[in-house]
This record gives structure tokens, sequence and C-alpha cells, in this order.
């Protein structure tokens, strides 16, 4: 399996639906099963259960898909906070972990329509200190999880996955 991590809007759905053509394997959203899954958006599994709820029903999802060869996975951008996720994961694939700047990120969200809906807030702060803060937090263990990163800044979807490709030799 490929397994894509990241924060919110750093391309893991977009390149792992054009990976998964250019391999010829299925693609799969981890989140887009969760909530399939769960008939519910992941905002209100969030507001009723709160997080630690969502990230024991997200690393069960996880788990489901590890089971499966040959896949692109995109992850929730905080499926590496667990370490039994990134535990499935390294052994069950390579963790790809496409990484973006705060300003391309806020960019992407605001043009992004289910980010309002589907995504809850991560912190009480505005929406580009919130991203700094996340990734203050979150870039080391991303970096602890991944077996390559690539920076999607200034990278056409095309260009990241032919990358990934050479780095998987698939």
């Amino acid at each position: 399996n490929i397994y894509l991590i990241g924060f919110r809007c750093t391309g893991k759905t977009t390149v792992g639906k054009l990976l998964s053509q250019k391999l010829s394997w299925p693609m799969l959203d981890a989140d887009v099963e969760l909530v399939n899954e769960q008939q519910r958006p992941i905002s209100e599994i969030v507001e009723k259960e709160g997080w630690p709820s969502f990230r024991n029903i997200e690393k069960g999802i996880l788990r489901k898909l590890s089971r499966l060869n040959h896949h692109v996975i995109a992850t929730g951008g905080g499926a590496v906070l667990d370490p039994e996720n990134v535990g499935v994961m390294r052994t069950t694939g390579k963790v790809i972990w496409l990484k973006a700047q705060p300003e391309t990120i806020a960019r992407r969200m605001a043009n992004d329509k289910s980010t309002g809906n589907n995504r809850p807030a991560l912190t009480d702060r505005g929406i580009f200190d919130e991203i700094e803060e996340t990734l203050n937090f979150r870039n080391p263990v991303y970096e602890g999880a991944m077996d390559f990163s690539i920076d999607t800044d200034r990278m056409t979807i095309e260009e990241i996955c032919t990358i990934i490709q050479s780095i998987v030799k698939v």
C-alpha cells in the first residue's frame, strides 16, 4: 500500500486519485470511509462524541484499510497522532508525507468546499494561527511517521505522482 499523510489540504486525496489511476490501484480516502461507515460527517462525530472517540473510530478504519493490498490510501490529517496507526502503516506499506507551507494550506482551505462542512476546527484560533499552531505540533510527528516527504507547494499533481512512483518503484 501507499499511505498519503499530511495536514488538511496538502493534496492527499487529489494526489491519491491520480496516483491510483497511474498505478491501476484502487484509491481509498480514510475520512470518506469513516463518514460512510458512521453515516454522519466528521464534524458531527467530534461535536457529539469528542476528538478521542473520533480518533478511535479512525483507528478502526485504518486497521481495516491496512488489510488490503496494492491500494493508495489517503489518511486523515491527524491519523499519525496515534503511534499504533503509524506502526500499522509502516508495516503494510510506504508512508508518504505531503507537506505545504501554512500560506498554501490556508489558500487551499479557502477554496475547498468540504473544509467548512466536514472538517471541524482544531483550535479556537483564527484559521492561519490554527494552521501554524497545528503544524508546529504535528510536523515532527509526520516526520517520524514517514518514509519520504514531498513539498507540494510549487508542484503539479502530475509531478508529485511521478516522484512517488519513482520513490516506491511501483
